[in-house]
């Protein structure tokens, strides 16, 4: 068994090699888990006695095979969660990071497996990202940010790259839903501002901020 502060690391880091690489810096894990060095390194330390991770203080740090699985298990699981309070218990897409953070700990391999049957084996959880299967393999997503479509360029809204309420709020209030296809029609030179038509007819602005959280195929 690990800590709930382990499991919050080892999903950190492992989040950070997806965007940084391979090592990751104590200071980057530092202001992920917004605590100071010494207490990332003490624990980083503890972790590495674990097997968990490998740490180096000039290097940084990364996670071993079986920090891997861990990490891996606890974002199936946060997934996995975040789907049953939206397709089953009616919450809305921006209210369940926060309940899923606290479910995810709650995990055995039993228990996961029969979650992930009662929902019917569930690609994506509601903010589009991928949720790994049971041997715990993560579907590559070949989704690109919509900042880097150009004029004329379209794509299928398939996920975010910003979970916050106040984004996901926002985009519900702009009408724009997962499954939405996206078409960019302009975009101002002078302050990047996004002209986009969604459902082949609907035109909307969006700023740069906006569609660097947006991510489609």
């Amino acid at each position: 068994m690990h800590s709930f502060t382990e499991e919050n690391y080892l999903k950190a880091i492992y989040k950070l090699q997806e965007t940084n690489g391979e090592v990751v810096a104590t200071s980057a894990l530092a202001q992920v888990m917004e605590v100071h060095a010494p207490s990332v390194t003490d624990m980083l330390k503890r972790m590495a006695g674990k097997k968990l991770v490998t740490y180096q203080k000039s290097k940084g740090v990364k996670l071993t095979e079986r920090g891997r699985q861990v990490a891996v298990g606890i974002i199936r699981n946060h997934r996995l969660w975040e789907v049953f309070l939206v397709d089953k218990l009616g919450y809305k897409w921006d209210e369940v990071h926060d309940l899923a953070e606290q479910l995810e700990h709650i995990h055995t391999e039993d228990l996961t497996n029969k979650l992930d049957k009662f929902l019917g084996f569930p690609k994506a959880d509601p903010h589009g990202d991928p949720i790994p299967d049971a041997n715990g393999v993560l579907p590559k997503s070949k989704a690109v940010l919509l900042s880097t479509l150009k004029v004329g360029e379209e794509g299928m809204f398939t996920g975010v790259t910003d979970h916050t309420p106040a984004f996901l709020n926002y985009l519900d209030k702009a009408g724009i839903s997962l499954g939405n296809n996206i078409k960019v029609k302009a975009i101002e030179e002078f302050d990047q501002t996004y002209t986009l038509q969604i459902k082949s007819n609907k035109e909307i602005i969006i700023s740069n901020k906006v569609a660097n959280g947006i991510l489609v195929n």
